[in-house]
């Protein structure tokens, strides 16, 4: 997958596509400096991604971006959650080891598992 240049407009374009994908609209995506979190979903529909999240592996940054407009459909992590999210992004569960070890941790991906649903832009 290209990158654009710009890290924020690759995470926007990657919350476009799966925001459709998901059949979610959020009310916005907000990208900013976050140092605990990769990302969070607001109960108002605001979506936030960290910033360096471009600057990971494309697939973890899909993980997070796909994981974070899922709670617009269901706000709490339950088996309905986990249910939509292996539909989506099977697999997801690596990806969630990964964000468990951290913010600091070296998300390189490379034999990461590949989504189905996936597409390049």
């Amino acid at each position: 997958m290209m990158r654009p240049e710009n890290g924020d407009e690759f995470l926007r374009e990657r919350a476009r596509y799966w925001a459709e994908t998901l059949k979610v609209r959020p009310k916005i995506v907000r990208i900013q400096r976050m140092t605990r979190k990769w990302g969070s979903c607001s109960l108002a529909g605001t979506v936030t991604l960290a910033a360096d999240l471009a600057e990971q592996d494309p697939h973890f940054a899909d993980y997070v971006i796909a994981h974070e407009l899922l709670h617009l459909r269901v706000p709490s992590h339950g088996r309905v959650f986990d249910a939509l999210l292996s539909v989506y992004f099977p697999g997801w569960r690596r990806q969630e080891l990964i964000r468990r070890m951290g913010r600091h941790c070296d998300v390189t991906g490379a034999d990461v598992e590949r989504p189905i649903v996936f597409q390049p832009l």
